[in-house]
């Protein structure tokens, strides 16, 4: 019987794994890149790093941020058959959320690199200071800061009365 753990003791979590590309500008982007870009806006720390043995692609990295942690790589298109990265893709549908001391300070550190926002920080009636952004590569981030306790009663009638006059129009 063999002693290895299916499950890594220090990953029984759902790890996000991200494909990057070039970066949504058009310019040259790729996860070292990423991974730069990362450390700088959000204080991401590199764990781990595996090269192709040329050095021209990560074929996998490790970034922890906060309590968590992050996988990516660069699209290797030419194994998989088609790029996935989200500006080939033209968007993404997924969106990393974050919790920060300061939504507001991790929001203007993330546009100072480069992030677009698409969301400015705003006081939300589920008890978050809330707001969004896209990175350089394409990820959508959601970024907040728990201000307040809500009841389910209370986020009940506040969402109702959000969605009472339908969606926003524009």
């Amino acid at each position: 019987m063999s002693d290895v753990q299916p499950i890594p003791a220090d990953r029984p979590f759902v790890v996000p794994y991200m494909t990057i590309g070039a970066r949504t500008d058009g310019s040259p982007g790729g996860a070292a890149d990423a991974i730069e870009w990362y450390t700088a806006a959000f204080g991401a720390r590199e764990a781990n790093r595996q090269a192709t043995p040329d050095g021209s692609k990560l074929i996998h990295a490790e970034l922890v941020l906060g309590d968590g942690l992050i996988f990516l790589a660069d699209d290797f298109p030419e194994f998989s058959g088609s790029e996935s990265a989200p500006a080939a893709l033209g968007g993404s549908s997924v969106t990393m959320h974050r919790y920060v001391v300061d939504c507001d300070a991790t929001i203007e550190a993330a546009v100072a690199q480069g992030a677009e926002l698409t969301m400015p920080p705003t006081d939300m009636f589920w008890g978050d200071r809330f707001g969004g952004i896209r990175d350089p590569f394409g990820h959508n981030w959601s970024i907040a800061t728990h201000m307040r306790d809500v009841t389910p009663e209370e986020m009940e009638a506040a969402a109702a009365e959000m969605f009472a006059g339908g969606p926003p129009e524009g």
